[in-house]
């Protein structure tokens, strides 16, 4: 039986593609910092429109140079637009909650997301997750319980926005799993920043004069123009930065990174708004840090197994 042999990655590829991951680890919370400014004047639901509308005209460019077609084929709009909604859900919920938490505390409710993924894989797509992997899952939970319980004592429902934001970005990557197979990621990231702001713009137009506190859009003041350009700036610039990270690097490399982006969104958290996790906080966010932290080395060991399985030969 003829052995299929890949090329083994350059090194080179390997250290450009870490280095854009940790670019991405500093410029996603860069984009929360630039959203948590703009909240003291500006409704969530227009600084999430700021943040879809800034991507979609900042990526155009990219796909001019790069001469992609804007062209989707009709079987792909229902995925494409499933993708952009709950792109949208996700962000509107994780700007609701930064506008009164602290970004650490917010995020590391989101770092549930890839937990959900996998318990959602397990029982609904019907993968292979094994007991360890799922024990993990258990304890990531009860990670964000103990993050959630002081949050929600100190700022109340709101707490759970975070929640959405996990559940929304799960489905979210379990959609972008098969679109990202027939679409380069460019064409792919340009046209969720189009669909999604123009799923924004209906309802801020409905929400005018409302006085919804979240929705009523107002003309922004001052240096509020500069806080949602930041928006829209980090918002392309991180997820360029990711997309091409994991087209250099192997997926399994990347992975452990993301979760740099907790302590960096931490430190700026104290840094620009004097804000610092409690004890009970920061023990939820080590467990949560852990848990992801095993289910990638288990997924790792996984992995080998079914490679070596596969290159035994027959007995």
């Amino acid at each position: 039986m003829n052995e299929t042999t890949h090329p083994p990655v350059s090194t080179d590829r390997i250290l450009t593609g870490v280095a854009l991951m940790l670019g991405f680890c500093v410029t996603a919370p860069l984009l929360d910092v630039a959203a948590k400014l703009a909240s003291d004047s500006v409704p969530v639901g227009q600084i999430t429109a700021a943040r879809f509308i800034g991507q979609c005209a900042l990526m155009a460019p990219f796909v001019w140079i790069l001469g992609l077609s804007l062209r989707v084929g009709p079987a792909l709009w229902p995925a494409l637009v499933a993708r952009a909604l709950l792109l949208l859900i996700s962000t509107f919920c994780f700007i609701a909650a930064i506008s009164v938490m602290p970004l650490a505390d917010a995020l590391a409710i989101v770092f549930v997301a890839p937990f959900i993924v996998l318990l959602v894989g397990k029982y609904y797509l019907g993968e292979d997750v094994g007991p360890r992997r799922a024990w993990a899952a258990l304890v990531g939970f009860i990670g964000v319980l103990l993050v959630i319980q002081p949050s929600f004592a100190a700022f109340g429902a709101v707490a759970l926005f975070p929640l959405g934001t996990a559940v929304g970005f799960a489905f979210y990557i379990l959609v972008t799993r098969g679109l990202s197979r027939r679409m380069h990621p460019v064409t792919l990231q340009f046209h969720t920043g189009l669909v999604a702001g123009l799923l924004c713009l209906p309802v801020l137009v409905l929400a005018q004069g409302s006085g919804s506190p979240m929705l009523d859009p107002v003309w922004p003041e001052g240096i509020a123009w500069l806080w949602l350009l930041g928006v829209g700036f980090f918002a392309t610039i991180s997820h360029i930065m990711m997309t091409y990270a994991l087209s250099l690097a192997p997926s399994a490399t990347l992975a452990p990174l993301q979760y740099l982006e907790l302590p960096v969104a931490t430190l700026l958290g104290y840094l620009v708004f004097s804000d610092f996790p409690n004890l009970l906080t920061l023990t939820g966010i080590t467990i949560i840090i852990g848990a992801g932290l095993y289910m990638i080395h288990r997924e790792r060991v996984t992995a080998k197994q079914l490679v070596t399985e596969r290159a035994a030969p027959p007995i």
